[in-house]
């Protein structure tokens, strides 16, 4: 097998498990609304249980981009591409790490016992959003589709704008209602997260930006 061969081999082993990290991780996303809109707390917890699961995958793929670099020293575009690689895991672990902020709070609200102050329907659609982002730039990683990355990266505008349509709403009923404070303060965060989740998709987007054109963030790198 000559040495080009291996490589390729190891380059598929590494998009499958880029691609596989992105799938359990997307599911964190989409599980951590679950369990905040039906209070789910036995979901939330798993969530938060499968964190651990997220992290040892970032642990293996960062494992087997080192073991790349040290033994193939690969150059030009291939060391550009696992090195997006690199950096695109780091978010994807920083995303599960939200989905778990996310549903240690939905823990909270549910063992509250109290009625949430507005039906969920903000919340839901940030939700809907970053996991169509983060499945689009992973995606677009795969098929090496630059289009498709810059399209994530303008979708964060909307996320951005759900955000700020969240925080006014909330803020307002804190004004009508200081017994909605507490709670108003807590679906925030909660967006928040999510708004952060959306960050982190864009981040994997430039990233993939990066593999194909050595430019990341309009500055050129390699």
């Amino acid at each position: 097998m000559s040495m080009r061969t291996k490589f390729d081999e190891q380059l598929d082993t590494l998009n499958s498990s880029l691609v596989e990290m992105g799938k359990v991780v997307e599911a964190a996303i989409s599980d951590a609304n679950k369990a905040l809109v039906n209070r789910d707390t036995d979901l939330a917890k798993k969530i938060i249980a499968g964190d651990d699961v997220i992290d040892d995958m970032e642990k293996e793929i960062e494992r087997l981009c080192l073991k790349i670099i040290l033994r193939q020293q690969p150059v030009a575009g291939d060391l550009r591409l696992v090195s997006a690689v690199m950096k695109i895991i780091t978010d994807l672990e920083r995303i599960g790490d939200h989905a778990s902020d996310i549903s240690e709070l939905a823990i909270f609200m549910a063992e509250t016992g109290q009625p949430y102050i507005k039906k969920l329907e903000h919340i839901p659609q940030m939700s809907e959003e970053t996991n169509y982002m983060l499945n689009r730039s992973i995606e677009s990683f795969v098929k090496k589709d630059i289009d498709m990355a810059k399209r994530v990266i303008a979708k964060d505008d909307v996320v951005d704008d759900l955000f700020v349509q969240i925080k006014t709403e909330l803020v307002d009923l804190m004004k009508k209602d200081t017994n909605n404070t507490d709670q108003a303060v807590d679906f925030i965060m909660i967006a928040k997260y999510f708004e952060r989740i959306g960050d982190h998709a864009v981040n994997i987007a430039e990233w993939v930006v990066f593999s194909l054109t050595g430019v990341h963030k309009d500055s050129k790198v390699m």
